[in-house]
C-alpha cells in the first residue's frame, strides 16, 4: 500500500516531541524559563520550533530534528539551572551546543581577566590557534562572528605572558582616504570612535584601570592606519581592523611594518566596504595574493560562527544567500 499523501493533500505534521525535565524542581524550572518564559523564546528561536510547558513537561513542535535538538539543549540548561541563567548565558549556550567540537572543548584558556574565554565554535578555536602559531594572521567574515574581539584576547594573552612588550590598534578612518581634519579634537579624540570596539574588548579583557595605566605608559597604543606609514612596530603586537576598508597600497604598507618579535592580526568583513566605487580592497587583493605564502595564515568565518542573538545569523546567512544568487 503506497504510503505517500495523496496529491494536494498536505503530509501529515509530526508529533510533537514529549521532553520531562527530571528531577522535578520548581526553582529550576523558574530559572530555566527565565521572566516570562524569555529563556524557552531564545530556543524556540534558535531551532525555529514552538515549545509548550506545563510544570516539567515541555511539548516541542516543529521539524523532528530541531524538536530533538531543542529537547537536549532544554535538558542541558536545566541541568544547569541549580542558579539564574541569563538571556545572555541562554544564547551563548546555544551556540556552543550548535558548534562546539571536541578541539574547542580542550583548546588551552586565554590569559585575560575573563577566565572562562574560549573559541566557541570551530572556526574561531582555529582562528585562536593559527594567531597564536603564525606571525600574521588574517580573520576574514561577517560581523559578530569574533574577528576583532579574539584578536585582542590573543593580544592581552600575548602581552600578559610578556611574549610581546606592546600592543598597537589600528584601522582606516571613516573611509580609506581618512579624511579626520573636519573632526573635533586633537589626534585621539578624531580616532576614539573608530577605535570603539577595540577599547572596549581592551576593557572587558584587562579592566578600565589597567588599560588606563597602559596608556599613559605607552603599551597600548592606538592609531588611524596612515600614521604606521614610516615605521618599524618590533615586539608588539598589531591588530588592523575593518581592512576591508584599506586600499591594496595601504595593506602592503601595514605588512611590511611588521618587526621583530612582531604578531600582526587583520580583521574585516568584505561584504561591508566603503571603498568608492571602483576602488579595489587591500584585504580582497591581500586574500589573492598571500594565499601560497609561508607563515601566513587566514581564517574565513560564516554565519554559523555568529555569537550574537540567534537571529543574527540567520539574517547574515540569508544575505550571504541572496548575494550568492546574484549574477
Amino acid at each position: 500500500m503506497n504510503s505517500m499523501p495523496e496529491a494536494g493533500r498536505p503530509a501529515p505534521r509530526a508529533r510533537p516531541l514529549e521532553v520531562v525535565l527530571a528531577p522535578p524542581d520548581n526553582e529550576r524550572l523558574a530559572n530555566l524559563c527565565g521572566a516570562l518564559d524569555e529563556n524557552l523564546r531564545q530556543i524556540e528561536t534558535a531551532y525555529d520550533v514552538a515549545i509548550a510547558r506545563r510544570g516539567d513537561r515541555c511539548r516541542i513542535s516543529g521539524d523532528p530534528e530541531h524538536s530533538r535538538r531543542a529537547g537536549q539543549a532544554l535538558q542541558h540548561f536545566y541541568a544547569l539551572a541549580g542558579e539564574p541563567l541569563t538571556v545572555d548565558v541562554i544564547q551563548l549556550g546555544l551556540i556552543e551546543l550548535a558548534n562546539l567540537s571536541q578541539a574547542a572543548q580542550s583548546a588551552s584558556a586565554l590569559l585575560t581577566r575573563r577566565g572562562d574565554l574560549h573559541g566557541r565554535t570551530p572556526h574561531q578555536v582555529e582562528y585562536i590557534r593559527k594567531i597564536q602559531e603564525h606571525d600574521i594572521t588574517f580573520g576574514i567574515g561577517p560581523a559578530g562572528t569574533g574577528k576583532t574581539y579574539l584578536a585582542v584576547a590573543c593580544a592581552v594573552d600575548a602581552f600578559e605572558r610578556d611574549q610581546v612588550s606592546r600592543i598597537v590598534l589600528t584601522r582606516p578612518a571613516v573611509e580609506a582616504g581618512e579624511r579626520l581634519g573636519f573632526l573635533p579634537g586633537d589626534l585621539a579624540q578624531k580616532v576614539d570612535p573608530y577605535l570603539r570596539p577595540l577599547y572596549d574588548a581592551l576593557y572587558d579583557l584587562m579592566g578600565f584601570d589597567k588599560v588606563g595605566r597602559l596608556f599613559e605608559k605607552g603599551s597600548i597604543e592606538v592609531a588611524p592606519l596612515a600614521y604606521m606609514r614610516g615605521r618599524t612596530l618590533n615586539q608588539a603586537f598589531v591588530i588592523l581592523d575593518e581592512a576591508q576598508n584599506t586600499t591594496p597600497e595601504q595593506m602592503k604598507m601595514f605588512l611590511t611594518r611588521i618587526g621583530i618579535g612582531a604578531k600582526a592580526v587583520i580583521t574585516g568583513d568584505v561584504t561591508q566596504m566603503d571603498l568608492p566605487k571602483g576602488q579595489k580592497s587591500g584585504l580582497v587583493e591581500a586574500r589573492q595574493i598571500l594565499a601560497d605564502v609561508r607563515g601566513l595564515a587566514f581564517t574565513d568565518f560564516d554565519a554559523s560562527d555568529v555569537v550574537r542573538h540567534p537571529l543574527v545569523g540567520r539574517i547574515v546567512a540569508a544575505y550571504e544567500k541572496a548575494q550568492a544568487s546574484r549574477p
